[in-house]
């Protein structure tokens, strides 16, 4: 590898897939010279605990943090924190900083994530007291505002939105849930996930209302006090929490030039249309299974990123997602082993213990999915066998009585 500026990579982000990347080149010992570029003032930090235990404040952001300054220092990153890359000049490979100075590059690399989507101003998006939840910055300034006795409106019933009501009702605040679809969580999981989760939250005493979306809320001297909903309702609210979905981080690249689609398109080794611009997390939009799609997850950021750096280091690696995600809401862990999207049947397993369960996704006849609530049992087993390509048959998952790891070698 060579030492001078023309081999410099620039990383843009400060999350997972961008730590992920340099991470890896360093391990690979690559000793190209590598400048990360966030627009956030903290070392590079974990974002799944936000809204969970930071949230709660079981957890600190030093904690969060996946190394110390000095880690950086050591393996020769050139850490530009509180600084924001505003443009991609392709033709001369450099990068234009919030900062006013320009930044050469020979491989560029985005990793800038996704950002939450907003409340429209005309219902009342820029009031105090309504949330949403990316950073650590915005979790602070939750956690500031759930107190308990306090009344909250979540609007959204995806994972964020349910993590919140879940971290809530944990701090003692009233909480509504409002889902304009006909289901919690519809776009990503079956009937039957979206019938244990709404379970467990109205036992919890979160008032859940499916089918219903927001009108307008209301405010006292600029700050919310309640809510009009689609069914007709008015209720008061002293704060709201806006999980309403993200929006890939993708101007700068779409600005250059570079191809997009909500997501920065790539191909199986990370890289754009561009071929020295490479792009992986959030925000990008990757081949799986005959479709483009995005995976918003720590493994997707993980495990692509590390295919990308193995790429950039002189070992093209493809990158082939072997999806997982999870979800902490009360005292119930949900995890999910591959990806359910166009499943055409599913099939529910009782779990060994009272409160677990599995759900098992088909399409086509082939598994390619399992939700697994408090049973990692059903997770460990499915995951292996969606990995393996392994379809068992569907009455022997039905049926409590199989042992799932006698599956593995049916």
């Amino acid at each position: 590898m060579g030492n001078g500026p023309s081999d410099r990579l620039v990383v843009i982000g400060g999350g997972q897939a961008a730590f992920a990347l340099i991470a890896k080149l360093r391990a690979l010992k690559d000793d190209r010279p590598i400048t990360l570029i966030s627009d956030e003032k903290s070392l590079p930090y974990q974002r799944p605990p936000l809204s969970k235990k930071y949230l709660l404040r079981e957890m600190t952001l030093d904690r969060l943090q996946y190394r110390p300054e000095a880690w950086y220092a050591d393996h020769a990153i050139d850490l530009r924190l509180g600084t924001r890359a505003t443009a991609i000049d392709r033709a001369a490979r450099s990068v234009l900083l919030s900062d006013g100075t320009r930044l050469g590059y020979q491989t560029l690399a985005l990793a800038t994530g996704a950002a939450p989507r907003h409340l429209a101003d005309s219902v009342g998006g820029r009031l105090d007291g309504v949330f949403t939840l990316r950073d650590f910055e915005d979790a602070d300034r939750l956690a500031e505002a759930m107190r308990p006795g306090r009344r909250a409106l979540i609007i959204g019933g995806g994972y964020i939105g349910l993590e919140a009501a879940a971290v809530a009702r944990t701090l003692g605040l009233e909480v509504t849930l409002i889902e304009m679809a006909d289901r919690i969580v519809q776009r990503v999981a079956a009937a039957a996930t979206s019938d244990i989760l709404r379970s467990l939250h109205v036992s919890r005493g979160v008032d859940l209302r499916e089918g219903t979306g927001l009108t307008h809320l209301t405010d006292q001297s600029g700050h919310v006090t309640g809510a009009h909903l689609s069914d007709g309702t008015t209720i008061p609210a002293d704060l709201v929490i806006v999980g309403i979905g993200v929006t890939a981080n993708d101007r700068l690249a779409h600005e250059a030039g570079i191809e997009t689609a909500n997501g920065i398109i790539v191909d199986l080794h990370g890289r754009s249309s561009d071929p020295s611009v490479f792009a992986m997390g959030d925000c990008a939009v990757l081949p799986f299974a005959d479709m483009l799609i995005r995976l918003e997850s720590v493994q997707n950021a993980v495990d692509q990123a590390e295919a990308v750096a193995a790429t950039i280091a002189g070992m093209p690696t493809p990158y082939h997602p072997k999806p997982w995600f999870w979800s902490d809401q009360y005292d119930v862990k949900l995890q999910i082993a591959g990806f359910g999207l166009g499943h055409d049947e599913t099939v529910t397993r009782a779990g060994q213990r009272e409160g677990s369960a599995s759900v098992w996704y088909f399409r086509q006849g082939r598994l390619v999915a399992v939700d697994a609530i408090n049973d990692a049992k059903a997770y460990v087993v499915g995951k292996k066998l969606i990995e393996t390509g392994t379809t068992p048959d569907k009455s022997a998952i039905e049926d409590p009585a199989t042992d799932l790891k006698a599956l593995l070698a049916s």
